[in-house]
């Protein structure tokens, strides 16, 4: 894989950051496209950044409307994902549901990188191998669920993953060796763990940098066989 194109959505978060940063340092990568809501400023000359809104398929459509004329597209990696924001915490209780913060997580979640992969799978070559990874979460599997709570994170990881499988079967049909994954990064210092991180131990938590080296060996080792699963950051599957 040589002469190729990237995609970062979410690439002013701190693991979108830091898997652009990387990619920018791997030869097989000519052009590494960053959107964003936040506009950051790269020094790599093949590093684009435009903006892009999520809950704004207009944006979406506008953002990857170039990809296409700058070779061939064999990574999309979707680095969002919203667990808790300024006036909404994860639910430790059904007490605490609220339909507006509800309808938020999965907008977040799970439809904005779903409307993603609407719009950028079609541009994966019909040969050879690419990759749709978005950010998921083990919290987000029903057969690992032990503790509860955390409702509308858990939901809307849960409905992403089952965007993934869908996707990837559907893209088996024309793409046979592109595949759609979602990946679980641990837990990463922050914004988005800082308040849920205090009692985890350092062996535990990972920089985004050393967090976005592992995932990219995780897609580097899958293959085709493995589309439409969840993969933690070692490469272990994890159930949905």
């Amino acid at each position: 894989m040589t002469g190729a194109v990237a995609v970062v959505v979410g690439a002013s978060g701190a693991i979108g950051r830091a898997v652009v940063a990387q990619l920018a340092q791997d030869a097989r990568f000519d052009a590494i496209v960053a959107l964003s809501r936040k506009q950051q400023d790269w020094e790599p000359s093949h590093v684009q950044a435009m903006p892009i809104d999520l809950l704004d398929e207009a944006t979406i459509a506008a953002a990857v409307q170039p990809v296409a004329a700058l070779g061939a597209l064999r990574l999309v990696f979707v680095a969002t994902g919203m667990l808790h924001d300024d006036g909404h915490q994860p639910e430790k209780s059904w007490r605490a549901l609220d339909p507006a913060a509800l309808a938020r997580s999965f907008a977040v979640n799970a439809i904005g990188p779903a409307l993603v992969a609407k719009h950028l799978l079609p541009l994966f070559p019909r040969e050879g191998k690419a990759v749709f990874a978005a950010l998921s979460a083990r919290v987000g599997s029903i057969a690992d669920n032990r503790l509860g709570g955390w409702y509308g994170y858990r939901a809307s990881k849960a409905a992403l993953n089952q965007m993934i499988r869908t996707l990837a079967i559907e893209l088996a049909r024309s793409r046979p060796e592109a595949l759609c994954v979602g990946l679980h990064p641990g837990t990463v210092v922050s914004d988005l763990s800082q308040p849920f991180a205090r009692n985890r131990a350092q062996d535990d938590l990972f920089t985004p940098e050393v967090s976005a080296r592992h995932l990219l060996s995780v897609i580097d080792g899958l293959s085709a066989s493995d589309s439409g699963g969840l993969f933690a950051w070692d490469g272990s599957a994890i159930p949905f």
